[in-house]
């Protein structure tokens, strides 16, 4: 680290286009890899980290999908790299605090919203655009397992752009943690905070903004503001219309957290193993409801990102 508190231009590469926004100010938006590998079968995977860049461009922003390849952490990806990240069962998957045993090793590895948000915030960019956030899983007062997420958005001046959290997670105690972290959180159009899933995860929020102008303006005045270095998190809801319907989400996910009791499955197993119960039991529904979060979400990134840009010129 330089003595200014930047990383060093090696420490990873931005793609040209990237960084020719980067540098002339111009709309970026931040995707994360790990929904492209890890989060999504082939070969919709590729299809949807094309559609999702796609969006971004459709706005007038450009994208620049994380990932770190063979020990580079990369912003912005060609389309071979892309491809890669699709199609490479080896990929790992890399939070923050992987970044530097991935880099120091030459590994290779898909980023998750901690890892996209750290490096797209040293790299310069703005807005993020994801699905939903981890945060405090159910029975913490007995494993204390909490998502890196919300430590690293306490100490990250990123924009993130999201479905509220998973709705496998202990809602209300994420909330609270996201007012103790010190992290703003602003319902987009709604207030009530969405359940990734679900329009409506029964909890509000303190602050609603209507427009992307207004979400820039917010942004504006945390950097006038000063203070600790935190994100600010956009939860944009899923349409009521797309939403996963929410008794047959109530009752897939009852009968998920049973099996896993049953099962024994614990730590990090547990995050994937409802998730993919709620995809097969709900007959791929909750997979179709997770896809309209992530493109609704990416292209209000984007519509944040130029007015962002705008008042940067």
């Amino acid at each position: 680290m330089n003595s200014d508190g930047s990383v060093p231009a090696a420490a990873f590469a931005l793609s040209p286009e990237v960084a020719d926004a980067v540098a002339r100010r111009a709309p970026v938006v931040a995707l994360e890899s790990t929904i492209i590998s890890h989060g999504l079968p082939r070969p919709r995977n590729l299809q949807v980290a094309r559609e999702l860049e796609r969006i971004v461009r459709d706005a007038g922003a450009v994208p620049a999908t994380v990932a770190v390849l063979d020990g580079v952490p990369r912003i912005g990806l060609d389309k071979d790299q892309v491809e890669r990240v699709a199609e490479d069962p080896g990929l790992r998957k890399l939070g923050f605090r992987d970044l530097a045993p991935a880099v120091a090793s030459g590994a290779s590895g898909a980023t998750t919203v901690s890892g996209t948000a750290f490096l797209a915030a040293r790299a310069g960019i703005r807005v993020f655009g994801t699905g939903g956030l981890g945060g405090v899983h159910r029975g913490w007062t007995t494993v204390q397992d909490e998502s890196a997420d919300l430590g690293l958005l306490a100490r990250t001046r990123i924009t993130v752009v999201c479905a509220g959290v998973k709705s496998i997670l202990d809602v209300p105690a994420t909330l609270q943690r996201l007012e103790t972290l010190g992290v703003g959180v602003l319902g987009y159009g709604t207030g009530r905070f969405p359940g990734f899933y679900l329009t409506d995860s029964g909890e509000p929020v303190d602050w609603t903004v209507g427009t992307p102008e207004e979400v820039a303006a917010a942004m504006a005045a945390q950097d006038a503001l000063g203070g600790p270095e935190s994100a600010l998190v956009v939860a944009n809801p899923v349409a009521p219309e797309r939403q996963l319907d929410p008794e047959l989400h109530d009752r897939v996910l009852a009968e998920a957290l049973s099996a896993a009791e049953r099962d024994g499955v614990a730590g990090q197993a547990v995050t994937p193993f409802l998730l993919a119960y709620l995809t097969e039991h709900t007959a791929g529904a909750s997979l179709e409801a997770n896809l309209a979060a992530v493109r609704g979400n990416v292209e209000l990134a984007a519509a944040v990102a130029v007015q962002w840009s705008r008042r940067a010129a």
